[in-house]
């Protein structure tokens, strides 16, 4: 038999015979199209596969030695063997208190945003209180009246975010409290934990649970029944949602920014991915209602929150102090808990940002923030708020929003004198005081987005629809109950 012509695969030398080229073909045109009409890979949708990996802690116990009489000595340990650390944070917004530049229509020239240089309707600014509010800024060694060095890496406090803070805190102007045994702190260090978050986080706003109403001190230790994701066996840090590259944490405030960077943004679909529910009905609510709409049922589940604020009832005499009712550094309050939300169309960003020195609301009302969003926005979807209102002072004649100093040498807290607070203030806010004062309205809207709760206690169709539903639905522009008429 004659010898059939082979090819010879060039690496390997071995020989084939070239009728093994025209099974190969046949094969393929075969196999190609089977293979392009399969069904791609896709994210599994399993919520827990997504959840980032973490590094594997190193005990420091035996790796930091020596003796810190300052924080800053800890840090300059820390530093010796995490060289980028320091660089790495001081980019972050947890370092500066403010937001990159932002051109908004209602001002001449770009503003920043941020805990820095800005005011709230609670304590009204941090420039005004550096003694305490600065012991949730990571940073050491903040002096009253005097402008931050942020350009100092040693000043980074690495054990705000690091150390078991059963052996670590905070004290005035951003320093170690008194009394911290620093040895202890740096040897406890460890990856960042529900603890290290919520010890300026669950206590923001002058104590527990005041702020947010969704962030209190229930949730270092939950039940499932309180936060499905950080109770029970699910036991999720903060950063499992907020992940974190290179000290950049995803997930921004709707308070300190005007627009946010979805990028920079944390959102349930990071875990939830493709999911639907078994009934189609609540399927087709998914265009336009957010996850949290549903899933958070109700604010301050078991702690309360503050929802009032009068500062215009401060300093009186005779009146007993009660941290729920009346302080005489702070005026009246009323706190609430286990409440609905208020609901609006939110696409993520603000519509307006109150900025130092833009004058107050037309109506009466002066609102810090307003979320953007309309039923026209395709973009929006109906989202659960918390709404706390105050009465805060405000220049008559200049018309704008003042922020006293309270805290420090010849503060409201110590003369308890408007006039000199406003007067004090004038360079550090670098806004006049024309001498007059008075108290207006101001509303501040705070995103919901945790205590989710377990499906089976999510809200029912009744919930909203019907006679007794609590969806205001004219104020969220439809003419009336969707389920009656239909519609986004």
């Amino acid at each position: 038999m004659k010898n059939r012509p082979s090819i010879r695969l060039r690496q390997s030398g071995h020989r084939f015979p070239s009728w093994t080229l025209g099974l190969l073909g046949i094969i393929l045109l075969i196999l190609v199209p089977v293979i392009y009409y399969l069904p791609r890979a896709q994210a599994s949708t399993d919520p827990a596969a997504h959840i980032p990996t973490k590094a594997v802690h190193v005990d420091h116990k035996d790796i930091v030695k020596g003796e810190f009489t300052t924080g800053q000595d800890v840090t300059r340990a820390c530093l010796e063997c995490h060289e980028d650390a320091a660089t790495e944070f001081m980019k972050t917004t947890h370092w500066t208190w403010e937001s990159k530049p932002f051109d908004v229509p209602w001002r001449d020239e770009d503003v920043t945003i941020g805990k820095a240089n800005q005011i709230n309707n609670f304590c009204i600014s941090a420039q005004g209180n550096q003694k305490s509010c600065m012991s949730c800024h990571a940073g050491y060694d903040w002096k009253e009246g005097e402008q931050y060095d942020y350009s100092k890496s040693e000043n980074v406090d690495c054990l705000a975010c690091h150390a078991d803070m059963g052996v670590y805190g905070k004290g005035s102007y951003g320093n170690p409290a008194e009394g911290v045994d620093l040895l202890a702190a740096a040897q406890s260090v460890r990856a960042t934990t529900r603890e290290n978050c919520g010890k300026c986080h669950f206590d923001g706003g002058g104590g527990n649970g005041v702020k947010h109403g969704d962030l209190d001190e229930g949730l270092y230790f939950p039940d499932e029944s309180l936060d499905i994701h950080m109770g029970g066996e699910n036991n999720m840090q903060c950063v499992d949602c907020h992940v974190t590259t290179d000290h950049q944490i995803l997930g921004r405030m709707l308070a300190d920014n005007y627009t946010i960077d979805p990028k920079e943004q944390v959102s349930c679909e990071q875990c939830h991915v493709d999911q639907k529910h078994e009934d189609e009905r609540i399927n087709t609510h998914l265009s336009a209602v957010a996850c949290q709409t549903c899933h958070i049922p109700a604010i301050a589940l078991e702690d309360p929150t503050k929802t009032y604020w009068d500062w215009s009832q401060a300093g009186q005499e005779g009146r007993t102090d009660d941290h729920f009712i009346y302080l005489k550094i702070k005026g009246e309050f009323v706190y609430d808990k286990n409440f609905a939300p208020t609901y609006l169309w939110f696409n993520g960003d603000n519509e307006y940002r109150y900025i130092l020195g833009d004058p107050l609301g037309k109506d009466g009302i002066t609102y810090i923030n307003k979320p953007a969003g309309s039923i026209k926005d395709e973009t929006a979807k109906i989202f659960p708020f918390k709404v706390h209102i105050a009465k805060q002072p405000y220049d008559v004649k200049n018309n704008y929003l003042l922020a006293p100093i309270t805290a420090g040498k010849n503060g409201y807290w110590t003369t308890f004198d408007w006039n000199s607070a406003f007067k004090l203030a004038e360079e550090r806010m670098g806004l006049p005081y024309s001498g007059e004062y008075g108290f207006t309205e101001t509303y501040m809207y705070w995103a919901t987005t945790h205590m989710v709760q377990p499906a089976s206690d999510a809200l029912q169709c009744d919930t909203c629809h019907g006679d007794n539903g609590r969806m205001d639905w004219e104020a969220l522009g439809y003419p009336g109950d969707p389920i009656e008429w239909g519609g986004r």
